[in-house]
């Protein structure tokens, strides 16, 4: 039985997808009450995540299941809860989180990585037990990860929820659950940036601005932000870039060694490839200090990329990233309490505001050159 004094079925909307590459539908589908450690969130705010645009855009995604109720990042209120669930009451403001922390396994007991072996990350679109919470006339519909936010409500495993202080602004809530907290936990957690250190940063969307924040609040002394959207430079600047490099305006030149140029020759320090393209991984790599250059690859949508070894043979090295590296218990946290007390400014972030009914207008709002993050309205 549910602690909570709502255990019946809920009729919404959600925006499905039904097959990779077709608009999404806004449609009336059914989410079941939650079960024993699950809770039922009414969503507020969500928003759009690179990840998200590669499940509903590109073929040959490794978990394609259709139809499907996308969206990993967002802020809503607990409205329901089981009976194992401890630490959340009706009302909660709670963000997802694709990532868990039992605090017991060994990957959680080591300081080397993010990923619980106890509550993993979840890639097949369903929940624990292997069923779904949603339906549509009867039909089965799949989760995003632990949850699915483009919907009014949702229901999620505790484990991967967080709850957040009701002073933190819910839209800024609503990216600190994947995007800028990836790019923020990648230099903190990941490279574990030092200071006086040089970064480069390469794709400067909310991810990449992350990182920038990260890297100056760790005390970079040169972050240099490549892109080849040239309005995304204030952006940058307002996070704390100091150099900025657009390709496009200089042809002649590889990125790995605009970069050198601006580096007396020598390179980075640390490298982050935000943006998930296959042709800027040796690149990143090429681009730092020869011995002790770090590589951060973050970006998604790679499926497998050749690799140049003598760059990697000359002491450099490469690391993938979930999460940025944050632990959601011991680190998350940390990251509200700097959003409290208004450390980063993610308005910054918030360039366009759409309403549940219009999200496919956010995929178009994306192409915009002055497109960082949408945010969807609930």
């Amino acid at each position: 039985m549910s602690k909570s004094r709502s255990s019946q079925i809920i009729t919404c909307k959600a925006a499905v997808i039904w097959a990779c590459g077709e608009p999404l539908k806004v449609e009336e589908i059914q989410i079941e009450p939650p079960k024993s450690t699950e809770v039922r969130v009414r969503m507020l705010y969500a928003s759009l995540c690179h990840t998200d645009v590669l499940r509903a855009r590109r073929k040959g995604d490794p978990v394609a299941v259709f139809p499907r109720v996308l969206g990993h990042e967002g802020v809503g209120m607990v409205e329901s809860f089981g009976n194992e669930v401890n630490g959340l009451e009706e009302g909660d403001y709670v963000i997802p989180t694709m990532l868990a922390e039992c605090e017991a396994c060994e990957n959680c007991t080591s300081a080397n990585t993010n990923l619980c072996l106890t509550y993993p990350l979840s890639r097949s679109g369903l929940m624990s037990d292997g069923t779904s919470r949603m339906s549509i006339k009867g039909q089965k519909l799949y989760h995003m990860f632990t949850c699915s936010t483009w919907s009014e409500y949702m229901v999620i495993d505790y484990n991967y929820v967080h709850k957040i202080d009701p002073s933190i602004p819910l839209p800024h809530a609503s990216v600190l659950s994947c995007g800028f907290s990836t790019g923020f936990g990648a230099a903190w957690k990941e490279a574990q940036v030092k200071m006086g250190s040089t970064v480069a940063v390469l794709g400067l969307g909310a991810v990449g601005l992350g990182v920038t924040e990260g890297a100056r609040m760790l005390g970079a002394a040169k972050i240099i932000g490549v892109d080849k959207n040239s309005m995304k430079k204030d952006k940058g600047l307002a996070f704390g870039m100091t150099d900025f490099i657009n390709p496009d305006e200089c042809s002649d030149k590889s990125i790995s060694q605009m970069i050198k140029d601006l580096t007396g020759g020598m390179g980075v320090d640390y490298c982050f490839e935000c943006v998930g393209a296959e042709s800027l991984i040796n690149q990143a790599i090429q681009a730092t200090k020869e011995g002790k250059g770090k590589t951060i690859v973050i970006g998604g949508g790679i499926n497998s990329v050749k690799i140049d070894y003598f760059p990697l043979l000359s002491g450099r090295t490469l690391k993938g990233s979930i999460f940025g590296g944050l632990k959601v218990k011991s680190d998350l946290p940390i990251l509200m309490e700097k959003c409290k007390n208004k450390e980063f400014d993610l308005d910054e972030l918030l360039t366009h505001e759409v309403t549940l009914q219009d999200i496919e207008k956010a995929f178009e709002l994306l192409k915009q050159p002055d497109c960082v993050k949408v945010l969807i309205k609930i």
